[in-house]
Parts: structure tokens; C-alpha cells; sequence
């Protein structure tokens, strides 16, 4: 699997509208063959700070970064973000999320 973690610090201005902003680009996202998972933080500690986790099957990705709606995604979300992303793509042996072992419910 495909994992990438990104971080996006956005405009002060807009911190509160962020979900709204990339509501359609996460939509098209999740539905793409491949995708695992598309999912959206918000910092505790700076509400401009919000994280995207990734997961894609196999080179999936490569689908992902050429698709239309990515193209309109990197064409609009410059207006939103106060720094350039910082991102962190790796490649794992697994296909998923899996449970962790030290924590359960009680």
C-alpha cells in the first residue's frame, strides 16, 4: 500500500472552511478504484493546521495524481494555503488499517 501523510497549513481566513473547500476533490477522491483511504485532521494545537492520510493500493497513486479532479484540486487550493505542503510518501507491505494490539476497549 501506498501511504502518505500530508500536512497543509492553510490561510487564517479560510481555516474554518477547509472541509468545505476540499469537499468535492475528497468525494471524487475516495470513490477512485484503488483509493483506501482519504482522511482529513485538524491540529489540536494550531487551528490552521489540518492533515491528510492516504492509502492506496499498489500504484494507484500514479491514478490519483493524474486525475481530473486532482488537476483542479493543485489549480485551486494554492488560494487556500499559507505554506507549501509538507508530505511524507512510503510504501508499505500491508493492504489496510490493522487493530492495535496494546489498546482495547474496556
Amino acid at each position: 500500500m501506498i501511504f502518505i501523510v500530508v500536512r497543509f497549513t492553510v490561510r487564517p481566513e479560510v481555516a474554518d472552511r477547509w472541509l468545505d473547500i476540499v469537499a468535492d476533490f475528497t468525494a471524487a477522491t475516495r470513490s477512485e478504484p484503488g483509493n483506501v483511504f482519504f482522511d482529513w485532521s485538524r491540529s489540536v494545537d494550531d487551528p490552521n493546521v489540518y492533515v491528510l492520510t492516504e492509502g492506496f493500493q499498489d500504484d494507484a497513486a500514479e491514478a490519483h495524481v493524474t486525475s481530473a479532479h486532482f488537476q483542479a484540486a493543485m489549480a485551486e487550493l494554492p488560494k487556500a494555503i499559507a505554506t507549501t505542503p509538507q508530505i511524507i510518501n512510503v510504501t508499505i507491505p500491508q493492504d489496510g488499517w490493522s487493530e492495535m494490539a496494546e489498546l482495547k476497549p474496556a
